[in-house]
């Protein structure tokens, strides 16, 4: 990064740390934030450059944070960070942090979308999903399949999440992503029984 970029990121990241505050991770007392940085170091690691890195930062803020905009974060880091953070929102119209629409609905319209979506979205897209699938796999491994009961979606029902997101990113993501996303997308199947679609819509997330 240059320096102007390094300045960008940090100023993302204080954006971060205020917008999130005190939120933790679904089921945990780690702090949200940790996530967000994981993402970002991926994205760098994996190609991305500086605006793809401070989307991941910034990617859950739209959908999680009470008060953050498209437009908000266009004035404050440009089009294309904000673009990319829209791009990654599975809010609907009329929802807010604290209510939101059904899982199922928002889960098959962001599926949707994603599959209509550059690469440099689809890596913002990949890193997040990842460092979620090996939280995820890493508490399985440790508390067994109890861990799944602390998400309001069934266990079906993230399998079935997951499952369809690697399919909408598609071939186009570095190498070792895509091999890594799949590696943890068959582990996570070893832990749920098979795959079935979300019937009922569920206010919840799967992180």
């Amino acid at each position: 990064m240059t320096p102007r970029e390094r300045a960008r990121f940090a100023r993302a990241l204080r954006f971060a740390l205020e917008a999130h505050g005190d939120q933790k991770r679904r089921g945990t007392r780690i702090p949200y934030v940790s996530h967000l940085v994981q993402v970002a170091g991926l994205v760098l690691e994996h190609g991305g450059d500086a605006d793809q890195a401070i989307a991941g930062l910034l990617h859950d803020a739209i959908e999680d944070c009470e008060g953050v905009s498209e437009a908000g974060l266009r004035e404050r880091f440009g089009p294309e960070v904000a673009r990319i953070v829209q791009a990654l929102s599975d809010v609907l119209d009329g929802d807010t942090p604290t209510r939101k629409s059904p899982w199922g609905v928002r889960k098959r319209r962001f599926i949707a979308r994603l599959r209509r979506e550059d690469e440099r979205v689809r890596l913002v897209a990949g890193c997040d999903k990842l460092d979620n699938l090996r939280s995820l796999l890493a508490d399985l491994h440790a508390d067994g399949p109890a861990t799944l009961e602390r998400f309001r979606a069934t266990p079906a029902q993230i399998r079935w999440y997951y499952e369809e997101v690697r399919r909408a990113l598609g071939d186009g993501l570095p190498q070792r992503l895509s091999r890594e996303l799949d590696l943890g997308v068959a582990e996570l199947a070893r832990f749920v029984p098979a795959r079935t679609p979300p019937r009922r819509a569920r206010r919840a997330s799967a992180r």
